[in-house]
């Protein structure tokens, strides 16, 4: 069983599907199990989606503007945050 402590220190060999079966398994267990880095992994993946949706091209400049749909989200995911803790 991992620990939350655990669970920031796999989430990006989660996320890019390089966990070994039983370690993949153990993180998935903890997500079910841990609202809090259920959240987390929820709010992390949506934060990969609108950065991608702004700047689909790695190597191309960001531009000045920030999109008001990525405000929102960020700032949801504050307020969300806030009310967990």
């Amino acid at each position: 069983m991992i620990s939350c402590r655990d669970f920031v220190d796999f989430l990006m060999r989660y996320l890019d599907r390089e966990l070994p079966a039983e370690e993949r398994a153990d993180f998935e267990q903890h997500i079910a199990d841990c609202p809090p880095c259920h959240v987390y992994l929820a709010q992390y993946e949506d934060t990969v989606r609108l950065e991608k949706q702004i700047c689909p091209d790695p190597e191309g400049e960001l531009s000045e503007e920030v999109p008001e749909e990525l405000v929102a989200a960020i700032l949801a995911a504050r307020q969300r945050s806030v009310r967990g803790s």
